[in-house]
């Protein structure tokens, strides 16, 4: 995203944005944010209807954030906006790890439960491993269901 859209979203002025930035530069690494190249920024002028008339004449260039320096600007901004983003985000992390680990938990009992069993099934059985099989398969299939859709924006390869 780029830095306008963030202030207007952060609900702060764009050079009080970018002066955030600025003074927290080591917060914000090459993967995190970058500034576009003039070649980039009057590409996107001409092929973008949607910009504003201030913006597209303006020689400032713009920052532009990924994902990871997204989060890190709420970090570092001060409007009420930029807090409660922060505190958002925060709390999807705290979910995520929870749900990793609850996961993990689940795994580990499941592969006891199926190392267990196995060691008293005898060789000729092979009922309990299709359905281990099958366990197998819909936990794939559901991680595929969970992924997150594609990305919108600049992506930094």
């Amino acid at each position: 995203m780029l830095d306008f859209d963030l202030a207007e979203i952060y609900q702060v002025p764009t050079k009080r944005l970018k002066e955030q930035v600025r003074r927290n530069i080591e917060r914000f690494p090459n993967d995190f944010m970058f500034q576009l190249l003039d070649k980039e920024w009057n590409e996107l002028v001409a092929n973008c209807d949607q910009l504003p008339n201030n913006i597209k004449h303006s020689y400032v260039i713009p920052f532009a954030f990924t994902q990871e320096g997204v989060a890190m600007l709420s970090g570092v901004l001060r409007s009420q906006k930029a807090i409660q983003e922060n505190i958002k985000i925060m709390r999807a992390f705290v979910a995520l790890r929870q749900y990793v680990l609850n996961y993990t938990e689940l795994k580990h009992e499941l592969d006891n439960f199926m190392h267990e069993t196995n060691a008293r099934l005898d060789k000729n059985d092979l009922k309990f491993d299709k359905l281990f099989e099958l366990f197998d398969e819909y936990i794939a299939h559901k991680k595929e269901l969970e992924k997150p859709p594609n990305r919108i924006g600049f992506v930094l390869r």
